[in-house]
């Protein structure tokens, strides 16, 4: 084991793995990340904290790790590098190893223009494939990314992002093969509603080995409405909303169970594709649903390990 992280554990088990996400708040109260924490406990085996999600201004992943760790939840650090440059990541990756948080996501992070500081500057000093590589370095080579040497362990469970809807298709298959050499242990993808497609994706990930060399989770997302469905068809870069389902979410008679049975129905999916080591549950501004979901799709209870 190279963190000693529960993911890592369920997913080096051959067990199929589930994690959540806990948003952080726009403000300070710690009660919001607690309240997710309970919520999402018995229905996750690590529950990522998103870092500034949309470009606002929100309790930091790092604050909302710590608080979710209290009350004995796996937390998963998120980490943009629109925000940071090198000596900052690493100081806060420093933190986090100190502070006993086991997994840490790599990621770019959505475009500061989107959010709600749109004349913030990007800072982009590395890229997500090059803050990968710095973890693994810290982790395992015990040095900064400008190769001295640095005292203590930072035993990381490291992972990254996979867009298997983002075009053009050979560009992305191309820099996930770089993750995965930069030091990818997983990889949670965008969300899935178009399974063909990312089953067409699944297929080139194993044609090139990528299957054998990381954990694959693929993401889903649960439907509230068919004005949910039709925005993210034609509005959320990177996915792939089939117009079958945005007219089976418009003529439901309840939307929100329609969208629920959706999801069930790719999960179950997923589940038969052996290269898929696990999903990862995006319930946007919908958490309450997560445990029922996890529950009709047959995951739970969550593995106990020792």
């Amino acid at each position: 084991m190279k963190s000693g992280s529960r993911l890592e554990k369920i997913l080096a088990s051959g067990q199929f793995a589930v994690t959540g996400e806990a948003g952080p708040p726009k403000g300070a109260s710690p009660d919001v990340m607690r309240k997710k924490g309970e919520l999402l406990r018995a229905a996750a085996d690590a529950l990522n904290v998103t870092d500034n999600q949309t470009a606002v201004a929100r309790l930091s992943s790092l604050a909302g790790c710590l608080l979710l760790k209290e009350i004995g939840v796996e937390p998963v650090l998120q980490m943009v590098v629109r925000d940071r440059n090198r000596l900052a990541l690493q100081g806060d990756i420093l933190g986090a190893a100190a502070l006993g948080i086991r997994n840490v996501l790599c990621l770019s992070g959505d475009h500061q223009s989107l959010g709600n500081h749109p004349s913030a500057r990007g800072v982009y000093d590395i890229d997500s494939i090059n803050l990968v590589r710095l973890v693994r370095t810290m982790r395992d080579e015990h040095r900064f990314l400008n190769g001295e040497r640095m005292s203590g362990e930072v035993p990381m469970f490291i992972g990254a992002a996979g867009h298997p809807f983002a075009d053009p298709f050979e560009l992305q298959l191309a820099r996930l093969a770089k993750k995965v050499l930069a030091g990818a242990d997983f990889i949670q993808t965008q969300a899935v509603f178009d399974v063909p497609r990312f089953l067409e994706w699944m297929q080139r990930v194993t044609d090139r080995g990528l299957h054998e060399k990381t954990h694959i989770l693929a993401g889903v997302l649960p439907m509230k409405s068919a004005k949910m469905a039709a925005h993210m068809r034609d509005n959320v870069p990177g996915v792939r909303m089939p117009d079958e389902l945005v007219r089976r979410m418009a003529s439901a008679a309840d939307p929100r169970e329609e969208g629920l049975a959706i999801c069930l129905e790719t999960i179950e999916q997923l589940r038969s594709t052996r290269s898929v080591h696990g999903i990862h549950v995006m319930a946007v501004g919908w958490e309450e649903v997560v445990p029922r979901l996890v529950e009709r799709a047959g995951l739970v209870p969550r593995p106990v390990l020792s």
